[in-house]
């Protein structure tokens, strides 16, 4: 759904360029439109990433190391900055999506798209989202780590 998304903003994003600057029409709803889309595309796709392990890790030493070393430095980071990283964004945010709900935010612009408030709801979803990818990539480092050594690592 978010690589759809990502083709709506994208095809918006040009009509908004073509309305601009061939026919001299703005529209600022459009234009949060596709702020909103991008918005959910980065705070859903980040725990998506990191389940197909498309985040950016420095592979130098990563690259040579055995399937149970991966699962090591990888329960590691996981343990030590990507857990806590998750609940900071998540404790950190409750007050700032609270209150943007308590006043049912909308856009400062004349014209703009309401429900501000909802988009700040990705804020805590995202985080709690990717804790959870965080518990998951942990028990499959866990079963790594538990299991049988793999073909891999007697090669």
């Amino acid at each position: 759904m978010i690589a759809w998304l990502t083709l709506a903003m994208l095809f918006m994003t040009c009509c908004i360029v073509v309305a601009r600057y061939a026919l001299n029409i703005g529209s600022i709803a459009m234009q949060e439109a596709v702020m909103y889309m991008h918005g959910i595309v980065f705070m859903l796709g980040i725990p998506y990433t990191l389940k197909h392990q498309g985040h950016v890790r420095v592979d130098i030493f990563h690259q040579k190391l055995s399937t149970k070393g991966k699962a090591c430095v990888d329960t590691f980071g996981t343990l030590v900055f990507l857990l806590p990283v998750a609940m900071f964004l998540f404790l950190s945010s409750l007050d700032y999506v609270a209150f943007s709900w308590s006043v049912h935010e909308t856009s400062a612009m004349p014209g703009g798209l309401p429900g501000v408030f909802v988009i700040k709801t990705l804020i805590p979803a995202m985080a709690i989202l990717l804790f959870l990818q965080g518990i998951a990539e942990l028990l499959r480092n866990w079963v790594i780590l538990v299991g049988k050594t793999s073909h891999e690592d007697k090669v």
